[in-house]
């Protein structure tokens, strides 16, 4: 079974990307339904490798613990880079299921200047797919919300808001009469 995602969403491309590969960015998309408690320090940024986490509902009630599983796949397309978490639910609802496959895919929106096309896949199999099927599009929805609330807030380096017009330049302190 699977279950998808395909947003514009205002930022640039790279601003996305890095937004993808931050535990930090992750832990904001989920909260405050779900939270990460990492078995070891989180990274600043997701490299290739796995990770077991923890993860709880509304930040107290474990609800399972999940394999992440990362690797890029940034030759299949010019432009396209691709997260794929080929991880899986170690305990937990979850871990009812036989696989679970999660690809995240940014690229430039084509024809839209500064955004960037999301394409989110997760593949499921097994006799639980098809119960956790709704939950988990639910979930994806959520994500999908979140991601787009939070993608214009992802540059890197923020545009400074315009200067009022005739507010002068000059920010020295006059001296005392």
């Amino acid at each position: 079974m699977r279950v998808q995602l395909k947003l514009i969403l205002n930022c640039e491309p790279d601003d996305a990307w890095r937004a993808l590969r931050s535990p930090t960015v992750l832990q904001e998309l989920y909260g405050p339904l779900l939270s990460l408690a990492p078995d070891s320090p989180m990274p600043t940024l997701w490299e290739p490798g796995a990770m077991q986490v923890t993860m709880k509902g509304a930040g107290v009630v474990s609800v399972g613990r999940q394999l992440i599983d990362l690797d890029f796949d940034l030759k299949r397309m010019p432009g396209v880079r691709i997260l794929v978490d080929n991880g899986r639910p170690l305990s937990g609802p979850l871990a009812l299921l036989d696989s679970w496959h999660h690809q995240m895919a940014v690229a430039p929106a084509p024809g839209q200047e500064g955004k960037t096309l999301y394409r989110d896949r997760l593949d499921i199999t097994g006799p639980a797919a098809l119960p956790l099927w709704m939950p988990l599009w639910t979930m994806w929805q959520w994500r999908g919300l979140r991601l787009s609330q939070m993608a214009p807030n992802w540059a890197f380096e923020p545009v400074p808001p315009e200067q009022p017009a005739g507010n002068g330049t000059n920010t020295e302190t006059p001296a005392p009469r």
